[in-house]
């Protein structure tokens, strides 16, 4: 196995799991079927396309920033003519009085994550090579979501091994007492129920397909997890913290 290690933040991401109609909602961290959306937009996929390449990835994220929940309230549709209201389903045109759609979007700001992606080296050549260069803009978890650069950090064996040891950390140092955490720690989510874990869940978030008129998914299983991380990786996000940032990616540290 070999592996890839991303870097997921921005002003704002949105990691849906059981979105529908009009509360879009976002999960803590980013999930795997938004990640497989990712992929398969760097690839250039059309919808309904085989996600079968994608299928033997594993996923290990550190949550360097949970972000701050964030709900933005959409109305959609007021204020029109009969003419230019939304469509129906029915083929025709919802009436004046019932023309407003209001939605409410949920986002997670200021967030940042990393994400191991562990996989066969015939799998993770090509897609590191996609991520390079994408074919489609990539996003987090929405259009609406670009990312700051940069995405791809590196080609790495063990993306376990290089989450907790290497890659810098987009937080200060814990403080306790006026004194820095002597072991401080960040959360980790693995895929699979993990005794140690604080927290184990089922996401529906494992994409079969994603098809405009035959999106399927499957259960799976997460559990989230801290562990230490070296106090010298906690560089908080200024120059300090860019330096080792794009250090990390050059492969010299």
């Amino acid at each position: 196995m070999s592996g890839l290690v991303l870097r997921l933040a921005g002003p704002l991401q949105s990691w849906g799991e059981h979105s529908a109609f009009t509360e879009r909602d976002t999960q803590r961290f980013p999930t795997r079927s938004g990640l497989i959306g990712m992929f398969a937009g760097a690839y250039g996929l059309c919808r309904g396309e085989s996600l079968d390449r994608f299928g033997d990835l594993e996923f290990v994220i550190r949550i360097d920033r949970p972000g701050v929940p964030l709900v933005d309230f959409h109305t959609v549709g007021g204020g029109r003519s009969r003419q230019q209201t939304v469509p129906t389903s029915e083929g025709g045109r919802r009436s004046v009085e019932t023309a407003t759609i209001v939605t409410r979007r949920h986002y997670l700001s200021d967030a940042v994550f990393v994400v191991g992606v562990i996989g066969p080296p015939d799998v993770i050549k090509p897609l590191g090579d996609r991520l390079a260069r994408p074919r489609w803009q990539p996003y987090l978890g929405r259009r609406s979501c670009p990312p700051d650069p940069p995405l791809l950090l590196r080609r790495t064996d063990d993306p376990h091994q290089d989450l907790a040891e290497h890659v810098p950390v987009a937080r200060r140092l814990p403080q306790s007492n006026g004194n820095p955490t002597p072991e401080p720690q960040l959360e980790f989510v693995r895929e699979g129920a993990d005794s140690r874990a604080t927290a184990v869940a089922e996401l529906l978030d494992a994409p079969v397909s994603f098809a405009r008129f035959d999106r399927r998914y499957l259960l799976r299983t997460v559990s989230v997890t801290p562990h230490h991380v070296p106090a010298r990786l906690w560089l908080g996000h200024g120059t300090e913290y860019q330096k080792a940032l794009f250090d990390y990616a050059g492969g010299t540290s």
